[in-house]
C-alpha cells in the first residue's frame, strides 16, 4: 500500500516538478499574511513561531532537489 502511494506521488511529481515549490511559495506568503493579522488565538501562535514559514521553506528545498531528481 506504501509502495503503490509513493508511486503514484512520483509519478505526478516527474510530471510537475514545480508543485512543491509553488506551494512552499504559498505558504510562505500565507506566513506572510498572518503577521498582518489582529492577534486572535491561533493566527497568534501561528504568526509568533513562524511556522507556515519554516515548514515552506523546508518544502521549497526538498522540492528543488526532487525536482532535479526526477
Amino acid at each position: 500500500m506504501v509502495g503503490e502511494w509513493f508511486k503514484r506521488i512520483s509519478a505526478f511529481l516527474a510530471r510537475m516538478p514545480g508543485v512543491p515549490v509553488l506551494v512552499a511559495v504559498g505558504l510562505v506568503v500565507l506566513n506572510f499574511l498572518f503577521q498582518l493579522m489582529p492577534d486572535w488565538p491561533v493566527v497568534s501562535f501561528l504568526a509568533h513561531t513562524h511556522l507556515f514559514l519554516h515548514v515552506g521553506v523546508i518544502l521549497g528545498l526538498l522540492g528543488i532537489l526532487l525536482g532535479d531528481v526526477l
